[in-house]
C-alpha cells in the first residue's frame, strides 16, 4: 500500500556523497531519509580494488559503499531500497515520488544521483567491464603497470586519461574517429610530445578481444572510418573516455545546469538556484569526480541545509522565481 513519508532531509542517491551527507545530517539530528536509487553505492560498486582512498592502502569499491551505508545507518540515517521517479520543487515542502509508490515530504532536499560514464554501447565492452574495460584511468590505470593498453575518445577526457596512463602502461593507444582532437591545445601538446603515446586516426572501436577463463581483456579490434578496414591491437585495458553524463533527470527541466547538464551551484558551496536544494557529488563536479571530493561535498551539503533549516524554521513557503506558475494556475482552476 502507498505511504507518505516526512523528513527534515531528503537525500536522493547513495554514493560517497550521499552518504556522506547522511552521517553529517544525523549528527545534526535532521533524521534524514536517504533514497538509494537505480545503482545503490553508485560508480564504486563497479569498481574493483580502490587504492586512493584516505585510510586504506587498498579496498574494495563494492566493500567501501557497504562501509559508508552502514556508518550512515548508524548514525542514524533511515536508508531506503527506492527510486525518486518525480521531484516537485515548485514549493515548500518538496515532493518527491518513489517508484514503489511512496511519497517524500521533505523541508530540504540533498540531490547526490552522481553521474554515470558514456559507453559506446558494445555487447563485447560490457562483457569486460571490470575486466579489463574501464571508465576511469585514476580508479585503474594503476593495475596496468607496464602494459599496452588503449584509450577510446578525442576530446579533454581522452586526452587526460591518456596522459595519465603513460605513468604506467609501457605504450597507450589513442584511437579516434577523426584526425583532429577536441582537447585543449596545451594538452593536445602534451600528448603528441609523449614517446610513449601514439594516436591512432580516423578509427573507432569495433570489438574487445579477451580470455573466458578468467575473463581479461587481450585485444581491440577498431575499424577505419573511411575504408572500413579493420584490424587488432594488443591490449590488456581499454578506456572508455567518450565523457561522463550527470544523472540529471530529476531536475535538469527546473535547476540551473551547465557544462553538459551538471547542475550549477553557488561558488563555495551547495546551494543550487532553488533555495533548499542541495547538489553534490558528481551531479554538480564536471572537474574531479573523485570519491573523496563527492564525500566532501555530501558534507558541504549536510551543514548547509542544517544552517537553511535553522534559519528557515517556520518560515512561509513560496514559488522560486520563474518556476511553478503553471502548476499553481492549474490548481487554482
Amino acid at each position: 500500500m502507498a505511504e507518505t513519508r516526512q523528513t527534515r532531509v531528503l537525500i536522493i542517491g547513495s554514493g560517497p556523497a550521499g552518504y556522506t551527507a547522511g552521517v553529517y545530517a544525523s549528527r545534526a539530528m535532521l533524521n534524514p531519509i536517504l533514497v538509494q536509487g537505480i545503482e545503490p553505492g553508485g560508480q564504486l560498486t563497479t569498481t574493483t580494488e580502490v587504492e586512493n582512498w584516505p585510510g586504506d592502502s587498498e579496498v574494495q569499491g563494492p566493500d567501501l559503499m557497504i562501509r559508508m551505508q552502514e556508518h550512515a545507518k548508524a548514525m542514524g540515517t533511515e536508508i531506503i531500497g527506492d527510486i525518486i521517479t518525480d521531484l516537485d520543487l515548485s514549493q515548500r515542502p518538496f515532493v518527491a515520488k518513489g517508484d514503489s509508490g511512496t511519497t517524500y515530504i521533505a523541508e530540504a532536499v540533498i540531490l547526490a544521483t552522481g553521474a554515470r560514464a558514456k559507453w559506446l554501447g558494445l555487447p563485447s565492452e560490457e562483457k569486460f567491464k571490470g575486466f579489463g574495460v574501464s571508465a576511469c584511468a585514476t580508479c585503474d590505470g594503476f593495475f596496468y603497470r607496464g602494459q599496452e593498453i588503449v584509450v577510446i575518445g578525442g576530446g579533454n577526457t581522452a586526452v587526460e586519461e591518456a596522459l595519465f596512463l603513460t605513468n604506467f602502461a609501457s605504450k597507450v593507444t589513442l584511437v579516434h574517429r577523426r584526425d583532429e582532437l577536441r582537447a585543449e591545445k596545451i594538452l593536445i601538446d602534451r600528448l603528441m610530445k609523449n614517446p610513449k603515446i601514439e594516436p591512432l586516426w580516423f578509427h573507432e572501436l569495433e570489438e574487445v578481444v579477451g580470455a573466458e577463463n578468467p575473463l581479461g581483456v587481450e585485444a581491440v579490434r577498431v575499424k577505419h572510418t573511411k575504408t572500413g578496414a579493420v584490424k587488432e591491437i594488443p591490449a590488456k585495458g581499454v578506456f572508455v573516455a567518450i565523457g561522463h553524463a550527470p544523472a540529471n533527470e530529476l531536475v535538469k527541466d527546473v535547476l540551473d545546469t551547465h557544462m553538459g547538464g551538471y547542475v550549477v551551484t553557488k561558488p563555495d558551496s551547495t546551494e543550487t538556484s532553488i533555495p533548499g536544494v542541495f547538489a553534490a557529488g558528481d551531479l554538480t563536479d564536471h572537474k574531479y569526480r573523485q570519491a573523496v571530493t563527492s564525500a566532501g561535498m555530501g558534507c558541504m551539503a549536510a551543514l548547509e541545509a542544517e544552517r537553511f533549516l535553522a534559519e528557515n524554521e517556520g518560515a512561509e513557503t513560496s514559488l522560486p522565481l520563474g518556476y511553478g506558475a503553471e502548476v499553481a494556475e492549474s490548481a487554482a482552476e
